[in-house]
């Protein structure tokens, strides 16, 4: 059990929070702390956060209060105010990169239900030995021979070969499309 003193009723938020931006006082601002950390993941809970997520939020924010401290300005907003802007932004930014993250997934999930009937279609080639297809991968352009290496040999996806050789996802696709034509010429697919 604690044995902090109790907080006063009526405190003046801003002026403590000043108080820590003028010379980062530890003890203002663990009263700060004590009074918004709890009501700020509450606050996040209720704003459809689990419970995990709205404490490392509310951490976060209680970090970036101690961090920029010395910009808050009470003519401008309350301390509560201030704060809550804060959580608010970081809740924003984590629900667009979910999103995002979303997104890429489903086009990832897309991209590899395509990605068989594609590849059964494409390689659909004559008989080739294995040293007739090495020969023809050397003769192609180094970055179109690596990414049907990775893709057909490893098994890698776009995505993971695009993180591999630090390429956009555009330039592994294109680069496939290439490589994969001319290894079709050369190998006498038309």
């Amino acid at each position: 059990m604690s044995t902090a003193a109790p907080e006063p009723a009526e405190r003046d938020w801003n002026q403590c929070l000043v108080e820590v931006g003028q010379g980062g006082n530890k003890e203002q601002f663990m009263a700060f702390y004590r009074h918004f950390a709890p009501r700020l993941k509450a606050w996040l809970i209720g704003q459809g956060g689990q419970r995990d997520q709205a404490e490392e939020l509310a951490q976060e924010a209680m970090l970036k209060a101690w961090r920029h401290a010395p910009s808050f300005d009470p003519s401008k907003a309350s301390a509560s105010t201030w704060l809550y802007t804060i959580a608010r932004n970081l809740l924003s930014d984590l629900g667009r990169k979910q999103q995002r993250e979303q997104k890429f997934i489903a086009r990832q999930s897309a991209e590899q239900e395509a990605m068989p009937a594609v590849e059964q279609a494409q390689w659909q080639m004559p008989e080739l030995d294995r040293q007739q297809l090495a020969a023809a991968l050397k003769q192609l352009p180094n970055r179109q021979a690596q990414v049907i290496y990775q893709c057909f040999y490893q098994g890698r996806s776009h995505s993971e070969i695009a993180a591999n050789m630090g390429l956009p996802l555009g330039s592994v696709k294109s680069s496939l499309r290439l490589g994969f034509n001319k290894l079709c010429e050369m190998v006498g697919k038309p």
